[in-house]
């Protein structure tokens, strides 16, 4: 999985803890966790996504191009509106988020960790005859996250997507310490996960597997256009959203709150039923500890399972919230 070559700057400050695997090289947390999701909450902070790749379009043709390759309907998508979308295989299966912005001569996307050098690959195969350019700006732009309410300033020049949850910025790279110096306090990846969990949205390579379809997620609507064509695996998508049965639902989980030990990404689950033995039905995600719901986790289960069914995540109890119905 390639990654960005060197640590965060932001690593060097005190209290931060780096995160591992697909996170490493930005700080998970700087010695408060709950402090940090407090922040983020009340509108205040910097969350430092700085391994995340950056990419960028170039060229006349580039939205109309991009209109062909993504799920998203991008074709007339107007300077500083955010999207995003997904490249699917051409069996439906996701394989690439994108987090877009258009400044009006240049399309902007955020990418996963350990995505880039695929991504690109194919992106520079499918340019063919149109009016585009395809650059990996990772190492120039660090992406930065402002929560919604943020009062932090954005920089002249500066691309951002604004979300209802709040502005990514695409940073020079060189002015990542100052900035998180001016405009903090610097807040972990397990707070802004932690928030993202709450909020239900899935992320490439936790939500997702090798067969994941949109539909299982809930990204039909925010990432997936179901009024046009010519993308790849859209035949997937039509037909699913026609019969209306996605093999599996994503579903939110109350953990039990006397567990010391929160159950990682690919922890089993089962119904509370069947015991800890029982039939798997389902694994997680992501689990976090959020500072007033406790622990909580985002789990993939099949599409069966009753939606008032108790759970058990591993060894630990599960009440379960409905997050794409069945």
């Amino acid at each position: 999985m390639q990654r960005h070559s060197t640590s965060s700057p932001l690593l060097t400050l005190p209290g931060a803890v780096p995160g591992e695997g697909r996170d490493e090289g930005v700080a998970a947390h700087y010695g408060d966790l709950f402090r940090e999701q407090r922040a983020l909450a009340d509108g205040r902070g910097v969350v430092d996504l700085s391994h995340r790749g950056v990419l960028t379009v170039t060229g006349e043709d580039r939205l109309s191009w991009l209109h062909l390759l993504l799920t998203q309907h991008v074709s007339d998508l107007p300077p500083g509106q955010a999207t995003e979308a997904l490249i699917l295989s051409a069996n439906g299966h996701i394989e690439h988020a994108l987090y877009l912005v258009d400044d009006g001569t240049t399309t902007w996307a955020h990418i996963e960790p350990g995505t880039r050098e695929e991504l690109l690959a194919y992106l520079e195969s499918m340019k063919f005859f149109y009016r585009v350019e395809v650059a990996d700006r990772t190492d120039e732009f660090a992406v930065v996250h402002l929560p919604a309410g943020s009062i932090a300033p954005v920089p002249d020049g500066v691309a951002v997507r604004e979300t209802a949850y709040g502005r990514d910025l695409f940073l020079p790279r060189a002015d990542l310490e100052s900035y998180a110096e001016q405009n903090g306090p610097a807040v972990g990846l397990l707070a802004y996960e932690a928030l993202r969990v709450e909020q239900h949205r899935p992320r490439l390579g936790l939500e997702t597997d090798h067969r994941t379809i949109p539909h299982e997620l809930g990204w039909i609507g925010s990432a997936v256009h179901l009024q046009k064509g010519c993308y790849r695996g859209q035949e997937t998508v039509a037909r699913v959203q026609n019969l209306g049965k996605p093999p599996r639902r994503l579903v939110f989980l109350h953990l039990d709150g006397s567990e010391v030990h929160l159950p990682p990404h690919g922890a089993e689950v089962r119904l509370a039923a069947d015991g800890p033995e029982g039939r798997k039905i389902g694994f997680v995600t992501t689990s976090a500890r959020h500072h007033e719901l406790g622990p909580i986790a985002l789990a993939l289960v099949k599409r069966n399972v009753p939606v008032d069914a108790e759970l058990i995540a591993e060894t630990t109890a599960a009440a379960q919230e409905v997050v794409v119905e069945p």
